[in-house]
């Protein structure tokens, strides 16, 4: 794509617009639908203009956009709310194991964790800070939705509803309604209903029987390719609303748990105890949350950070049974997740220990 660039620039704006590519009558790809590893090939015969089709300095590049995007999340945090533990963000976006691994070089996961994070960031600086809106946000917004929609659109979806739902709420809120919790939590999930229903009358593959056949498409490919390998495994799966939501809490339960220490590999069990200090850092969490020391961000805001995580793990413990593919894509949501459940007065205690 990069020659085509250089040599008929006409004909590379005509597959960048569209889901065919054709260089000298030899080379062609056509993609029957969308493809975000298409898109993704898009995005780096761009980049190679500034690399000069170097690997590594493309890696550079993306690695720096996720970073930065990462950085702006956590310092938005900071500055919004200073009576949180900063820590918190910064463990979740810029140092757990895996979120720094998946989410570093050329990988898809380094735009859609990036994007995820500047849509936060800019969604929390307006709703909750003193930043105006002004152009230049807009256009970043946009252009940061279209990278996330573009990269994963079911993730898109949901990142959205939390953003939407969240924006209702504050928007009441500054008229002076929506002051109880039960009133917040009312409001969501009326405005996610509402947009849900909209979604899926504008588009057809956002309907709830499309939704469902496509989630038991994912699971019996992926447990195919999975062979003897751990897998999640769940007992009845129909292409229905009333089985996906009685395997959706084993399947958020799995998506945050496997693989444990014990089973596959040496990277399993890598990855398993890595799973075993999140189990325990979420526990201690839940402990604070019965004892009333949950911490002091925003409730709308856990509200709509608490709807997006979940609904994504269910998505992808659902969609993706084979482990190590379910691990890479669940590094969208490890750093919300960590974010949330560093907030409480015993994890910030510890933090502030080692200057967070």
């Amino acid at each position: 794509m990069t020659l085509q660039l250089w040599e008929r620039p006409g004909a590379w704006l005509q597959a960048m617009l569209g889901n065919e590519f054709h260089y000298n009558k030899e080379l062609y790809l056509i993609y029957h639908g969308y493809s975000n590893t298409f898109f993704t090939a898009k995005i780096l015969s761009v980049l190679n203009l500034a690399s000069y089709s170097n690997s590594w300095w493309n890696g550079l590049y993306l690695s720096l956009f996720c970073f930065v995007a990462c950085w702006a999340l956590v310092r938005t945090v900071a500055h919004t709310f200073p009576q949180t533990p900063v820590g918190a963000a910064l463990i979740g976006f810029l140092v757990w194991p895996t979120v720094v691994y998946w989410s570093a070089g050329i990988t898809k996961e380094s735009l859609v964790v990036g994007s995820a994070a500047g849509l936060v960031a800019v969604s929390v600086s307006w709703l909750y800070g003193k930043t105006r809106f002004s152009i230049p946000s807009v256009f970043v917004l946009m252009l940061l939705a279209f990278l996330q929609f573009k990269m994963r659109y079911f993730f898109a979806a949901l990142l959205f509803s939390a953003l939407g739902g969240l924006t209702i709420v504050r928007m009441l809120q500054q008229l002076g309604v929506a002051r109880q919790r039960w009133m917040i939590v009312l409001i969501f999930f009326a405005t996610i209903s509402v947009g849900a229903w909209l979604g899926s009358e504008v588009v057809l593959v956002f309907r709830p029987n499309r939704i469902t056949l496509q989630l038991l498409r994912n699971y019996n490919e992926l447990s195919k390719q999975s062979g003897e390998r751990p897998r999640i495994v769940f007992n009845d799966f129909s292409p229905n609303i009333e089985s996906v939501a009685q395997n959706a809490p084993q399947a958020v339960w799995e998506a945050i748990s496997r693989p444990w220490f014990w089973e596959g590999s040496m990277g399993y069990k890598a990855l398993g105890l890595e799973n075993l200090l999140l189990l325990g850092i979420l526990a201690t969490a839940l402990l604070a949350l019965v004892r009333g020391r949950a911490g002091e961000l925003p409730f709308a805001l856990v509200v709509a950070m608490l709807f997006y995580c979940i609904a994504l793990a269910a998505l992808i413990g659902l969609s993706t049974p084979n482990l190590g593919t379910m691990n890479r894509y669940r590094v969208a949501l490890l750093p919300f997740v960590l974010w949330l459940a560093l907030q409480n007065e015993y994890a910030a205690r510890v933090l502030r220990r080692f200057g967070l």
